[in-house]
């Protein structure tokens, strides 16, 4: 019976750069920053496809289509943050736009950077730190601290652990719906390979061994797995970093 090995632990390393670090050793490629810089790259080339030959009378479709993805994302900010929190639209249509490009990149057969738990720890870091900014910006340092305290003093270790909850819960959401999708999309295909040499045994030669079973199937749980579930888990981590971001300007 075959055996499949499921990497959860992180990615490994595909070559090192003979580049000395202090403190750090040699510099090493992993296979997620390889990935993540060619979804950078798709990014950046489709924004500069969107945004060529620009024009105010007759527009083009893809001049259309860009324009509508702006006031998408305009409207999305706007709708739950308030027009204040205009200059956080662009950080925010990057992220969606990286998370959703990570988590489709795995249909053309590379592993998708969201399986790696430190890309979504990166970024709930980032947001941890925007969070926290808007915090002290509206209650000034002393009061972000004060906070803690509230009610009563004696809930001060419950405020701080309610405090980094937020990064941890906002990472490991993601994370874990996107590496749940691929071992689970592995551990069928695995089962309809062998469930296809059990059925097609019969045949002679090598069509024995073609695995019929999979084909179709598979493509089916990709519509759920890849991209309902990518593009869903992009608008989830979006919408609480600007309802996070909200809150803080409030209290």
């Amino acid at each position: 019976m075959e055996q499949m090995d499921f990497e959860v632990n992180g990615p490994k390393v595909l070559f090192t750069i003979p580049l000395k670090i202090p403190f750090f050793g040699d510099f090493e490629f992993s296979e997620t920053i390889l990935v993540s810089w060619i979804v950078m790259a798709v990014i950046t080339l489709f924004c500069i496809w969107l945004t060529h030959d620009l024009r105010v009378n007759n527009i083009s479709k893809r001049q259309a289509l860009a324009e509508f993805l702006v006031e998408t994302a305009q409207n999305f900010v706007r709708g739950n943050m308030g027009p204040k929190f205009d200059r956080l639209i662009p950080f925010v249509a990057a992220l969606f736009a990286t998370s959703v490009v990570s988590n489709l990149i795995s249909l053309i057969g590379l592993r998708s950077p969201t399986a790696d738990l430190s890309t979504e720890a990166a970024w709930a870091i980032i947001v941890f730190v925007m969070i926290t900014t808007q915090k002290i910006k509206t209650n000034g340092f002393g009061g972000y601290l004060k906070g803690f305290t509230t009610p009563i003093a004696v809930m001060t270790p419950f405020n701080i652990l309610s405090e980094l909850a937020t990064p941890i819960s906002m990472a490991c959401r993601h994370f874990g719906n996107i590496l749940s999708g691929v071992v689970i999309s592995g551990l069928v295909y695995a089962a309809l390979t062998l469930a296809s040499h059990a059925v097609f045994r019969f045949l002679p030669g090598a069509l024995g061994q073609i695995p019929f079973l999979t084909v179709g199937l598979p493509a089916v749980l990709s519509v759920y797995f890849d991209w309902f579930s990518g593009i869903m888990q992009a608008f989830i981590f979006c919408m609480l970093t600007t309802l996070y971001i909200a809150n803080a300007a409030e209290e």
